[in-house]
């Protein structure tokens, strides 16, 4: 991607600010040529030069560029005679100068205004790139994350971005200001003498080519370090989950060497990088430089030549002019390192705002109706091409009725509940309600009619209020002859989370920390399932959800759980039997495949696995 597809990609929202940008850059540019050209006169007034031969000149009669320029300059050099005769040299001088301040003041005034446009493209460009990635993340499928580091996918959110802000976006305004100003420059250096110009241009490729070669070396080299930042950010985001077991296996000193290493690493890639991020303004510095005096001495020659072409006081305007395009350069250069350095970044974005879904949605989606059941009709499904998780699987949910999942962990029990909200497409069969395939439906009206409370409770830095209403609008109005906070403490109550909540500091306000830090397992839970309450889903997916808690906060969570899946279409995931004893049909699942199916005496007198399973258990 190079510098204009950058510009198309990003700026056409803010178009109207970008040509407000240019055009008072291009002014700024223009003011600071007329304030250069007051050297002239003065050099001539000091040097005595002002005395001219010729009369002024009819304008109207002169034709073409070179000899417009030469009788405005003639017209201009009579005035200057006239005043001095008149008013004296001094007089003249004072007018100048007053003409200096005033044209440099409005080129300052026309400066900031193009930056004052400059800073909402900025802003505005950065904001667009992190709603895009933020939004590609929220609809990228759950197949992703399980390939996807991520540590790597915060890394790209955040330290990516930042480089892009760091880099693209403040480089955005030199490079709108910059290239008019060198442009402008060169257009009047080559009126002022084309001969001297062209001699320029001709070195200037040489330039070109040692800043270039450095750019692209730092490109390689910066997508490797954010590469290594991605790593970085993994290690920290690792240890922060799993401080717990480090300190338990006293495993301080493995985590503490391996992360030396990535810093090292890293620090060793960041010295390359910011060495040769440094190098772009000494070098175009010292360029500029040779240029000068390469300059000087052709320059001198023409002046001292029998056929001059160009006098000292212009030429004094010349070196001016030429002067003022070293810092734009300087900047751009430095600026091109920063685009760089930048796109190693947007690269890494890119390759996640470029994921393709798997999970499509339908051209003319039907809308969602379940009267009667759920099917999975032949389903096959695995993660990786080679290897199937799930094994030609046929389920039958009816409404109302509750149906249990268990078996040994790995057997895939997870993944088939994953299949029916559509987190996942299966590789063969479908999935339908009443008859109709749910890919015939858009994800958004599928999920609406379900809810799901997992094994590990995910809640949110937010209130209590807030957590159990996540999975509702609060803008609609509230459940009828209720208010928003009645039906969530009602949705409590059921959940038997009321009474906890309301011992809170703040009760339904208070903040439960990052993933309901402040709370017991329990009692997260019993806020999941408030949440789901509240939504209250015709069909509910339960995924192992009293597994992980002691004995009375099973009890507690059990009691609200019956209550939740009254009158629903349950799919439930347990390893503790004991709490799907009177569901309508349990199913026992192993590597893949039901196994076996029916009630819970049914599945005991048979004797096989679900058998071994009750009895382990007891």
């Amino acid at each position: 991607m190079n510098f204009l597809s950058l510009i198309c990609r990003f700026v056409p929202p803010y178009k109207g600010q970008m040509i407000l940008n240019i055009l008072f850059n291009l002014l700024s540019t223009v003011l600071s040529l007329f304030s250069f050209a007051a050297i002239i006169p003065v050099l001539r007034i000091l040097f005595g030069l002002t005395k001219i031969d010729s009369s002024p000149v009819d304008l109207s009669r002169v034709t073409g560029l070179q000899e417009s320029i030469a009788a405005l300059r003639t017209n201009m050099y009579c005035l200057l005679n006239d005043q001095i005769a008149v008013q004296g040299a001094g007089f003249v001088l004072l007018c100048l100068g007053a003409f200096l301040v005033l044209t440099t003041g409005l080129k300052c005034a026309s400066a900031w205004l193009a930056n004052y446009f400059m800073v909402p493209i900025r802003t505005g460009v950065l904001r667009d790139l992190r709603k895009q990635l933020y939004d590609k993340v929220l609809s990228l499928p759950m197949g992703y994350f399980t390939e996807a580091r991520r540590g790597d996918v915060i890394s790209r959110m955040t330290n990516d971005v930042n480089e892009v802000e760091a880099s693209i976006m403040s480089a955005l305004d030199i490079l709108f200001k910059d290239p008019i100003m060198i442009l402008v420059y060169l257009l009047t250096l080559f009126v002022v003498s084309w001969q001297l110009t062209l001699f320029v241009l001709l070195l200037m490729p040489v330039a070109v080519f040692l800043i270039g070669r450095i750019g692209r070396s730092l490109k390689r080299a910066s997508k490797h370090g954010q590469e290594q930042n991605a790593e970085i950010l993994s290690s920290i985001d690792e240890t922060l989950l799993g401080l717990r077991v480090v300190k338990g296996f006293n495993a301080q000193s493995k985590l503490r060497a391996r992360f030396l290493n990535l810093i090292n690493a890293t620090r060793v890639t960041f010295n390359k990088i910011n060495r040769r991020y440094y190098l772009a303004h000494p070098l175009s510095e010292f360029l500029g430089t040779v240029l000068i005096a390469v300059i000087l001495w052709f320059g001198g020659l023409l002046i001292l030549s029998d056929h001059a072409t160009i006098d000292a006081a212009t030429f004094i305007y010349y070196l001016v002019i030429f002067y003022s395009i070293i810092n734009p350069s300087k900047d751009l250069s430095k600026a091109s390192y920063g685009i760089r350095r930048g796109m190693a970044s947007l690269e890494r974005i890119d390759t996640i705002l470029n994921t393709s879904s798997n999970i499509s949605e339908p051209a003319q989606p039907l809308p969602v109706v379940f009267e009667q059941t759920i099917e999975l009709h032949d389903v096959s499904f695995g993660y990786q091409p080679d290897r199937s998780v799930l094994k030609h699987i046929d389920l039958k949910l009816p409404k109302g009725k509750t149906i249990a999942l268990v078996g040994q962990s790995g057997s895939g029990k997870t993944t088939l509940t994953d299949l029916v909200p559509r987190f996942y497409d299966p590789s063969d069969g479908q999935v339908t309600i009443d008859g109709v395939d749910i890919r015939r439906f858009t994800t958004h009206d599928l999920r609406s009619i379900m809810g799901i409370v997992c094994q590990e409770p995910i809640l949110f830095n937010d209130t209590v209020y807030n957590n159990i209403t996540f999975g509702v609008d609060t803008s609609l109005p509230a459940p009828v002859g209720l208010t928003w906070q009645q039906a969530v403490e009602q949705a409590a109550r059921i959940a038997n989370a009321h009474e906890f909540i309301e011992t809170m500091p703040d009760g339904y306000n208070t903040v439960i920390g990052d993933r309901g830090s402040r709370l017991s397992g329990g009692q997260r839970q019993r806020l999941s399932i408030a949440r789901a309450i509240l939504k209250n889903p015709p069909v509910l997916i339960l995924d192992e959800a009293t597994s992980a808690l002691d004995t009375e906060s099973e009890r507690l969570v059990q009691e609200a759980l019956e209550h939740l899946m009254k009158d629903r279409t349950t799919l439930v995931v347990a390893h503790r039997l004991s709490t799907i004893r009177h569901a309508d049909l349990i199913c026992v699942m192993h590597e893949g495949e039901i196994v076996e199916r029916g009630t819970h005496e049914q599945l005991y007198a048979l004797g096989g696995y679900y058998t071994k399973l009750v009895d382990m258990q007891q």
